[in-house]
């Protein structure tokens, strides 16, 4: 078994340690942002790193990395418009997400250059992506520097909620297997997402008469 120190995970080789560290968290869920520029160019980008932050009011979180390295559209898009959506990545559209990821310049659409049809809903400002069945629009509400790798933490509220109707029980949860999503590990290696159970509210005494 591999068992690694501080040091030794800093003196690992460049790739495999990102590699490595960015699969150490297991599936994450597949979305791609949607933004638009002030010139109206439309942009699509894959992130793994959207996250729950509370349900009221309803906050999304999204890291965003690094914008001294390289320019970052979708960051600068979302500071510059206030508004973005979210669109789960489907198992059957994988490639085409990923490569969303690829370094188009700011005046090429990701939605047209990968085969994404861009939709709208009457007064909010940000592309939905038409193919995904799980699309959230959200307003920029905050951002937080991570000083320790340059990245931001952007919080957003959700102002819109698009999902097909037999993906969702009577109690209000999303049956995701339904909706063929997909998940990703690492930066580049993706899984299909298949139920296991669903367990009632966790209560000590109930496990306890169990055990």
């Amino acid at each position: 078994m591999m068992q690694l120190n501080g040091n030794e995970i800093k003196s690992l080789d460049k790739i495999y340690r990102l590699n490595l560290i960015n699969s150490v968290t297991g599936i994450k869920p597949a979305n791609l942002i949607g933004t638009k520029n002030s010139q109206g160019v439309e942009n699509l980008a894959i992130f793994s790193s959207v996250v729950h932050l509370g349900s009221n009011p309803p906050l999304i979180g999204m890291v965003t990395r690094p914008t001294d390295e390289v320019p970052r559209h979708t960051f600068s898009n979302i500071e510059e418009s206030g508004v973005y959506t979210i669109n789960a990545v489907g198992a059957e559209i994988t490639r085409e997400a990923h490569y969303t990821s690829a370094k188009f310049e700011e005046e090429e659409s990701e939605f047209e250059a990968c085969g994404f049809i861009p939709e709208y809903v009457d007064g909010f400002d940000a592309p939905f992506v038409q193919q995904s069945k799980l699309k959230m629009g959200l307003k920029l509400v905050d951002q937080y520097p991570i000083r320790q790798n340059g990245t931001i933490l952007l919080v957003g509220e959700i102002q819109h909620l698009i999902v097909e109707d037999d993906a969702i029980t009577s109690e209000g949860y999303l049956e995701l297997d339904k909706l063929n999503l997909a998940g990703i590990s690492g930066l580049n290696t993706y899984y299909r997402l298949n139920k296991i159970d669903t367990y009632p509210y966790a209560r000590v005494n109930d496990f306890k008469s169990e055990a």
